[in-house]
C-alpha cells in the first residue's frame, strides 16, 4: 500500500510547520547499512524519505552525493537493491520516494519499474532530468498506480514551464533553488523565497494545494527554519550523506551523527 508524500505534507501543514524530507542513496555505505541509515532518519524526525538510485552519470549531483553513489555502484548495487531498500523504509508507514535519473527506469522498463515500485510500497518518483512534456509513458504508468510524480522547477523556469510542471506533479513539486549541482552550503539561496511564491501563485490555477518542497543545500536547523518560513517542505540530502561519509567503516557512529543532524533539522522546521 503506497502512501503519497502529499499525506505527510498535509499532516505537517495541519501541525503548522513544514515537512522534513531526507535523502540518502540506496546501497550506501552498504545495502543493509543504507537501510539502517534511512530508518535512523525516520526515527529521528523525517516526514518523507527520498532514496537515491545510484547512477554512473549523475550530472546534477554535487561531489558529496556523487562520492556516495560511486561507493554504492562499486559495491555492485542494483535496481533490485534499491527496491528492497524502498520496501524496508516504506514498511514504517513513511512516504518513500525514489529519486532517479531517467535512464535506469527506461532500461528496467517503465511499466515494470512502476509496478515494482508500487509492489515495494514506494510512493513515487522524483525525476530530476525528466520534464512532463517528455514523460507521457511515466505519467500513464504512475497514474495507473496512484504513484507520486515529482517534477522540478528552478529559478530559470518560465511561468509557462511552472504551470506545465505543477499541473503534472502529484505529491509535491520540487523547487531547486540553486542554479548548478546539489550540495550543502554555508548560507541558503536568496532565490528560494521568490521561486516558491511564484510556484504557489501559478499552482493555484493548475494544481490547487500542491505542496512545494525546496532543496537548496540546507545543512543545519537554522537554515531549515529559514526555508520552512516560506516552503511546505525542506529537502536535505548532501548534509545527511556527509554525516555518513565522515564516519567511514563505523556505521554506528554514522547513525548517531545522522540522528543528531535530523533532530536539529526537525527542530528547525518546527520553529
Amino acid at each position: 500500500m503506497t502512501t503519497s508524500a502529499g499525506v505527510a505534507f498535509e499532516k505537517a501543514r495541519t501541525d503548522g510547520r513544514a515537512a522534513l524530507v531526507g535523502y540518502l542513496p540506496a546501497g550506501f555505505p552498504t545495502v543493509d547499512g543504507g537501510i539502517a541509515a534511512l530508518l535512523t532518519l525516520v526515527e529521528a524526525g523525517c516526514d518523507v524519505i527520498e532514496i537515491g538510485l545510484p547512477y554512473s552519470d549523475p550530472v546534477m549531483d554535487g561531489p558529496t552525493i556523487q562520492a556516495a553513489a560511486q561507493q554504492a555502484l562499486e559495491a555492485g548495487v542494483r535496481t533490485t537493491d534499491v527496491l528492497r531498500t524502498v520496501e524496508a523504509v516504506a514498511a514504517t508507514g513513511i512516504p518513500t520516494l525514489v529519486m532517479t535519473y531517467w535512464n535506469p527506469v527506461e532500461r528496467y522498463g517503465v511499466e515494470r519499474f512502476a509496478q515494482s515500485l508500487a509492489d515495494a510500497g514506494g510512493a513515487g518518483l522524483i525525476t530530476p532530468d525528466l520534464t512532463p512534456d517528455f514523460a507521457p509513458e511515466w505519467i500513464a504508468a504512475a497514474d495507473g498506480r496512484d504513484l507520486d510524480k515529482v517534477f522540478l522547477v528552478a529559478p530559470s523556469s518560465t511561468d509557462e514551464r511552472i504551470a506545465l510542471t505543477t499541473a503534472a506533479s502529484r505529491g509535491f513539486v520540487y523547487a531547486t533553488a540553486v542554479m548548478g549541482v546539489t550540495g550543502a552550503r554555508e548560507s541558503t539561496s536568496e532565490l528560494g523565497g521568490p521561486l516558491v511564491a511564484r510556484t504557489k501563485r501559478i499552482a493555484e490555477q493548475t494544481a490547487p494545494g500542491l505542496p512545494v518542497g525546496v532543496g537548496l543545500g540546507v545543512s543545519n536547523g537554522a537554515q531549515a527554519a529559514e526555508v520552512a518560513s516560506y516552503a511546505d517542505g525542506v529537502i536535505v540530502g548532501s548534509a545527511f550523506v556527509r554525516a555518513l561519509l565522515d564516519h567511514p567503516g563505523d556505521l554506528d557512529a554514522g547513525r548517531r551523527a545522522l540522528a543528531a543532524l535530523t533532530e536539529d533539522l526537525a527542530q528547525g522546521v518546527r520553529s
